[in-house]
This record gives structure tokens, sequence and C-alpha cells, in this order.
């Protein structure tokens, strides 16, 4: 869900390099050096504020954060890692892995199917106790609860060498008692283990790449201070350069973080941890958010967004989809972020192939890509495989011939009326899931426009932002379509296809189960011919198209803009943030 590799970061702050290395200080970052490229030189202290529309996060919690902004900030300041990506500007740097918790980034066997980490003597927990293999060892294992710890990704699950039960489930169900009893654990350790610091994971075939997966949902929690569902709140504890002070959630509430007096620079090469503290704003009118930044004045000149610049404020900030206007130069960037954008289809509540189809080949595209920004929004998408992911791309042919006829950017509504007829059945109503935004809720107003000129009935609804995927992942509240977003989390479709097309995957919001097309995903999963494998993964990406469990709407471009006294500004590559663990304030 989170990253694109092959993009060009154009970094507008003047040619923004890596920020400063630390020297050992406890828990404080270390004293200034060399310019980063701005004209100005990385300080220590003060605040940097970011303001947001949503009244809470998502999730906190390491084993189930998994949006891209969220993985990015809370990986620089409270979480971290066994391997983690470098700070750079340059694209391929950026996608690079780096030793964080470790100290490489993992030694596999002959055939990648076995991988070892070991862990630094030195990185420690806020309260001052060591981190451990064994909290490595339980913080994966965490994953497998999935009636208690949902929403992550799952990588550990699909690639562990532990066995599955009749229903395709782990038969290791995770930490936490069931009827007073923890299943499976002897299996669990069997694929996970701990030789003093070296952790090894055995796993169910060869991963080449295990060492990237490692940077999701792999980050150890200490087993004394787990809560279960309930460790995704204030509750966290950090090994980080900060840990959690305050957590008011809500319309005005803040989430600050402070300095953790136990991180010692000399242990991560990673963060720089420039400020003093974080200060997150919920609940800010999106509107609002954008007119404070733009003015910069006060506390406002060391903020940044967490989102995007609206539609109706582009045009001031930028002169085209990659300048930024003079007066918002070195404070404003547009780039291709990582997403596939694209209305999820739960499969369950509408399995006609004809009526799914009919509802894709109805909506106007174009309509909702003009209201997202036109140009600045990006190009119009034909699967959920992004173009900048490379070798796995190809054309799906959804324009031209994939329906047996084209389909315009406004849709198709006559074909998508002939589609319903050939099903037999009526046109559904349908109940259309979306997170709630000005520019979210005119976008549902084109999706029910142009849906029911084919002849569905569709009732918007709207879904408070930072809730939404807590919502839509609950069965028993979800509808029967809704809006999405998913880019690679390395540059493989590997981590593209079975995340929104397999239960085991984890993202599977359409509710697909084709047990086919389940084993041709586990075929490219294994292919070692890299070519061969981005063929198998183009064509399933067809597949999913043609079966029409997603629509897809558009390949993303994003605008962000900072405050006047944030650098540096730049969209980092791994999840297409801010570049949160090198940032700092200028005084």
């Amino acid at each position: 869900m989170v990253r694109s590799k092959a993009r060009v970061i154009r970094a507008l702050a003047l040619g923004v390099a890596a920020a400063l290395t630390l020297a050992a200080c406890g828990g404080q970052p270390a004293s200034p050096g060399s310019s980063d490229g701005t004209g100005t030189t990385p300080t220590p202290g003060g605040t940097i504020y970011m303001l947001t529309t949503a009244e809470q996060w998502n999730r906190i919690d390491p084993q189930r954060a998994y949006t891209g902004e969220d993985l990015a900030f809370f990986g620089a300041t409270i979480t971290r890692s066994l391997v983690s990506y470098k700070y750079s500007t340059d694209v391929e740097e950026a996608n690079s892995l780096v030793p964080d918790l470790a100290t490489d980034i993992g030694t596999p066997n002959a055939d990648a199917s076995e991988w070892k980490f070991t862990l630094q003597d030195g990185p420690k927990w806020q309260d001052g106790s060591p981190v451990t293999c064994e909290d490595v060892a339980y913080g994966v294992s965490r994953t497998f609860a999935t009636g208690v710890i949902s929403e992550g990704p799952t990588y550990q699950i699909a690639y562990l060498d532990i066995p599955k039960d009749e229903d395709g489930t782990s038969s290791y169900k995770g930490p936490y008692p069931i009827d007073g009893k923890v299943v499976g654990q002897e299996l669990y350790d069997k694929a996970v283990s701990c030789d003093g610091s070296t952790i090894t994971f055995k796993l169910a075939q060869s991963v080449p790449d295990f060492n990237f997966t490692t940077t999701l949902g792999f980050s150890p929690v200490p087993k004394a201070a787990d809560t279960g569902e309930k460790y995704d709140s204030a509750d966290v504890v950090s090994n980080g350069p900060y840990m959690i002070d305050t957590y008011e959630t809500g319309n005005g509430g803040k989430f600050i973080l402070v300095r953790n007096p136990e991180w010692d620079p000399a242990f991560d090469t990673v963060r720089k941890a420039y400020p003093d503290t974080w200060e997150v704003d919920f609940g800010i009118d999106v509107q609002v958010m954008d007119q404070r930044i733009m003015q910069s004045t006060g506390n406002d000149a060391f903020t940044i967004q967490y989102g995007n610049v609206q539609p109706a404020n582009l045009a001031t900030v930028f002169t085209d989809p990659q300048t930024p206007t003079p007066q918002f130069a070195g404070r404003a960037v547009s780039d291709f972020d990582p997403y596939s954008l694209y209305l999820w289809i739960n499969v369950e509540k509408v399995p006609d192939l004809k009526i799914r189809q009919a509802m894709a080949v109805a909506l106007d595209r174009e309509a909702v890509r003009l209201n997202a920004g036109g140009a600045f929004a990006g190009d119009l998408a034909d699967g959920v495989i992004k173009p900048n992911i490379g070798v796995d791309y190809a054309e799906t042919g959804w324009a031209t011939d994939l329906f047996g006829e084209a389909i315009p950017p406004a849709g198709n509504p006559e074909l998508a009326k002939t589609l319903i007829a050939d099903s037999g059945k009526p046109a559904p109503t349908l109940k259309y899931d979306y997170p709630s935004t000005p520019v979210n809720d005119q976008a549902a107003a084109i999706v029910k426009a142009s849906l029911e000129l084919a002849g569905f009935k569709v009732t918007p609804n709207p879904i408070e932002a930072g809730v939404y995927y807590s919502v839509v992942f609950d069965p028993a509240k979800k509808g029967d379509f809704g809006s999405g977003g998913w880019g690679p989390d390395w540059p493989n479709a590997s981590t593209v296809i079975p995340p929104l097309f397999t239960h085991e995957g984890g993202w599977d919001l359409s509710e697909v189960e084709d047990k086919d097309f389940n084993v041709k995903v586990k075929a490219a999963q294994t292919e070692l011919d890299r070519p061969t494998q981005a063929t198998m993964w183009q064509d399933l990406n067809k597949e999913a198209a043609l079966n029409a469990w997603i629509i897809p709407t558009r390949f993303g471009l994003t605008q962000v803009i900072a405050g006047s006294k944030v650098q540096p500004v730049y969209q980092w590559a791994p999840y297409g943030s801010w570049p949160y663990a090198v940032m700092y304030v200028t005084q």
C-alpha cells in the first residue's frame, strides 16, 4: 500500500541533501555541521507542527500501521525496524536499505529461504530496558492474531514456514490465549528463533527480497507492555528518538511527541531528530489548513500538512504540475506519489461479474480526475500496477478493448446498460463508502451521478477520514463498493497483486476468493526469472481489471506545501512522504 520506487523525486528545495550525522550524546542530536544544500544549516531545537483533517491516527501500533505517511512518520520518530530506507533526494539511494536495529541488512542462505539478522547491542526502550531479539520475535508474532491485530501488513503470515489449517489460515494463532491457551506457539518458534542477538526467519519459500519485507510490521514490541488490540494509543512504547507525551483525539485534539531520553544516536544512523517536539493538530478544516501554511505566520511557519494542497489552491502555489510559483519555491513540491487510485467492489455483495463490469464502464473517471485537480491529480489509470514500478507494468487495454469496446474517460453508460441486461438481473442499489473530505464529497456525487446514468441507485456513505479503513475492514459495516489507493511496498508487484486480491495478502477490500487466481499468484511470487515474473504480474493485473474487482481511476500526482521555516522539502521516495527523520526548523 505504500510506495513506488521508480518515480523521479524533484527536490525543489534547491537540491536538498541528507542531513548531518549525529554524534553520541544520549537522547539529543549532535551539534550542527555543514549545510544541507538549502542555504541553511540543520539546527537542533524547536517544534514542527503537522495539520490534519483527521481526528485521530488510523493506527499507531507497529504491527497495524500501514499507510505510507504513517509508516514514514512513526518510523522516523518512535518505531524502529531491523532495517530502514536511506534518506536521500535521489530515488535510487532512497530506495536502498541500510541497517537500523540490526548490524547489517540481513544474510540469506543459498536459496533465500532462511534469513538472519543480528541486533545491535545498544538500542533501548523509553524505560531504559534493552531492545532484544525476543522483542522482535514477539512483535512479529502479533500479526498472526488476526482477530486482534488487523489492517496491517501480513507478509509474516504469507512467508514464514508455519503450517496452514484446512481453512487456509495459519495454524499459529498469535501470542494471545484462546480459551486459555496459546495455539501453535511451537510452530512459530520453529520458524522464528533467537540465538543471543541473532534472529532467524525460516520461510516456506524462497524470498530473495525478504529483507525489504522486514520494514513492514516486523518492528519489536516488548511483551510486558503489549495490551493487544488496545496497544494502539499513547501506551505505545518507543525505541526511537521521541516518545508520546499527549494523544488527545477529536476536533481540536493533539498528538505531541517529546524527546526520548533513552535514545542514543550512537546506535541510530538513520534518524537525525532535530526538533525538540512534534505536534500533530487534529480536525483542521482542509481549506483553513492550506491558507494557514500558505500565509506562514507565527507557528504556521514551522508547519507541514498531512494531506495535499487543495485543487482550488493549486494555481496559486504552482505554475504547472511540476513547478511552484516563485512565492512558494523551496516550500512546495509536486511529484508522482506511490499510489494507484481505484474503487474497490465488494465481490461478496456484488457477486455478478456483468454487474461489476457495468459499474466499471459506467464511471465518469475523467470527472473524478478533474475534481481531484485535473493534470495535477495524475493520469487515468488502467489497473492497480503503476507504470513507475518498472518492468511489472503493461497496459491492460482498459480504455480500448478490455471490455470489448472503447471506454471513453467519461464512461460508457450505454455499454453499462447492455452489461446489466446481459446479467439478467436488475441494476442493484449500492452503498458507496469513502473518507469524507470536501473533495471526496464532490467525487462521491460524481460516482453517484455517473452510475445512475446506467440505471444503478447509489447511496454515498461518508466516513470520517481517520477511521475509514477501520470501518471498511469490518464486514458488518462496509458497503458494496468504496474508494481506495495502493502503492507497492517495494519495486515488485508481489507487493501489489497478492495484498489486494488474496485473503493471505491482508488488504483484500474486494473480498476476492478465487482459487485459480491464487494459484497463479503463488506461481508468480516464487518465479525466479524476473522477466517471466513480470509478465505473470502483468497478466494478473489485467485479469483483476477484467473481473472488475476494482475500478481504476488515476495514477496519482501529489502536491504538498510546508511553512517557510521548515526544511528540507521533498517527497521521500520509499513512502512518497515528508522526509521526517531529517527535517528541522530554521530561525
